[in-house]
């Protein structure tokens, strides 16, 4: 019998199921999207019976096109999913509000409570970071201010995979990784109760989940877990990790000075360190390994600028063609010369002052939806650059820089991050890195795999790009007028997000 690792990972617009084999080999995946809703301005939701509906749909459909039937080929079962944001329970496991994702901006009203006060460089040297408007420290803030009834039916405070594993297992738990993003102290890598006294909410100090190991076994799959899943009853479903960080172990960059770009919903920049190195400009939290750090700097805009786009403008596709086939086309037939158009892909928030929009600068006349999608492709980029001249202003970044997630399909896109960062740029050739991480994790809690680095499940082969003088130069006065143009529309987002 086949020994399969299934990876879940539950990103904040699709949850994918994937299986693979030992050697980290992708066998077959399903997917389903999960509906956001934005009931207000700044609010983005989503029902969290739909996630975990979503997650046994995904179940189901990877299962049946690996050709597994019986769910008993399927050895163990790794999570990984977004992480900030709140999914919160009660004493029933009940979900007691629509869980907050990642992209919502409502709690930006407490970080002006927080910032010029001495909690903000305390919880930046207690923590590692500071926090941003869905960091679990701002949500919970808000959340005591504006809905305590609900806050105090909370039984349980947890990230999306959590969920998930909940409704798979029965069990409570986070891991080291997810648990992070708000209260524990960045050396020791345990809750801290000082900082949740610095923000005001000593007394959830309870309701936060039991910390375990990203690659322990947590729990078992449940009869009725197995019911709508189709895997078998007494499965081990393993703790698993904060998808950024399972996405660096599923394209081999877990080595300290290894930077790896994520560019899906989020910008995410990020390298492992052995060591604690501080800044506002940066979370700092924990690897799935004891002792080490994951950097990261991170905004809400890289691909989901692009999803918002097309689902504002569209653009139209023939059989057989995917929409990055229309982009590279439409783009290709516009990139020579200087960028016309500038974009600032702050849709849904940006790593500068809270109100910093989406932006496009420069349109005339006779521009095309080619000008448009460069310009939204290049200014997507420059984010990520804004985030990797951080990182690398104090950090080694002496390894490999690997990409993957939305942006990694695109060969073009792809490109402009070599141009635009002036590094050559690996695309390893895993088409579902994060979930490959989990799976990963996976083998390694039941003893498939010797650990996340074990030689049987390196990657191998992708594609690589490297840096183009002519388009180095081009981007590189595009940034500076990007930078420029922030600067100079600051006072203009401010009066347009007080009207």
């Amino acid at each position: 019998m086949r020994k399969l690792l299934l990876g879940v990972d539950a990103g904040q617009t699709v949850t994918k199921a994937v299986l693979f084999d030992a050697a980290g080999r992708q066998v077959a995946k399903g997917s389903i999207k999960v509906p956001l809703h934005t009931p207000r301005p700044c609010w983005v939701e989503r029902d969290m019976h739909e996630v975990w509906l979503a997650t046994q749909q995904a179940i189901r459909m990877c299962l049946a096109e690996g050709g597994v039937t019986t769910g008993r080929e399927v050895a163990a079962v790794g999570l990984s999913g977004h992480n900030d944001g709140l999914y919160a329970v009660d004493e029933h496991y009940e979900p007691v509000r629509p869980a907050i994702v990642a992209m919502d901006t409502r709690a930006h009203t407490m970080l002006d409570r927080w910032r010029d006060t001495p909690v903000w460089p305390q919880v930046l040297e207690l923590s590692g970071q500071v926090p941003f408007a869905a960091s679990p420290a701002a949500v919970l803030a808000w959340w005591k201010t504006h809905e305590p009834a609900a806050l105090e039916r909370s039984r349980w405070l947890m990230f999306c995979k959590d969920w998930l594993r909940l409704k798979l297992t029965g069990e409570v738990a986070t891991d080291p990784t997810e648990a992070s993003a708000s209260f524990t102290d960045v050396h020791t890598h345990t809750y801290s109760p000082q900082l949740l006294e610095l923000y005001g909410l000593g007394e959830l100090s309870g309701k936060l989940p039991p910390v375990l190991p990203c690659d322990a076994v947590a729990g078992h799959v449940t009869a009725e877990a197995a019911a709508v899943t189709g895997l078998s009853v007494g499965t081990p479903v393993v703790t698993g990790a904060h998808d950024v960080d399972a996405a660096a172990i599923g394209i081999g960059g877990t080595a300290p000075g290894d930077l790896c770009l994520i560019a899906g919903t989020f910008s995410v920049n990020q390298v492992v360190s052995d060591r604690v190195v501080i800044d506002p400009r940066w979370q700092v939290r924990n690897f799935v390994r004891p002792h080490q750090w994951m950097s990261m700097s991170t905004s809400p805009a890289s691909v989901a600028s692009l999803e918002w786009f097309l689902r504002v403008v569209g653009v139209p596709t023939v059989s057989g063609e995917s929409v990055y086939d229309v982009i590279t086309r439409e783009v290709g037939a516009q990139l020579a010369g200087p960028s016309e158009v500038l974009f600032h892909p702050f849709v849904y928030g940006s790593p500068h002052s809270w109100p910093a929009s989406g932006t496009f600068l420069g349109l005339r006349g006779w521009h095309t939806r080619g000008h448009l999608l460069r310009a939204l492709l290049e200014g997507v980029v420059l984010n990520h650059r804004w985030h990797v001249d951080a990182l690398s202003s104090a950090l080694p970044l002496t390894g490999v820089t690997r990409l993957t997630g939305g942006a990694a399909r695109s060969e073009i896109w792809a490109q402009m991050f070599s141009d635009a960062l002036n590094r050559p740029v690996e695309v390893p050739h895993v088409d579902e890195s994060a979930a490959r991480g989990a799976a990963l994790l996976a083998g390694t809690a039941i003893g498939l795999l010797a650990g996340i680095d074990d030689a049987r499940a390196l990657t191998t082969g992708g594609r690589c790009y490297e840096p183009e003088a002519g388009r180095v130069a081009v981007l590189d006065e595009t940034y500076q007028v990007y930078l420029a143009a922030i600067d100079a529309l600051g006072p203009v987002w401010s009066r347009l997000a007080a009207g």
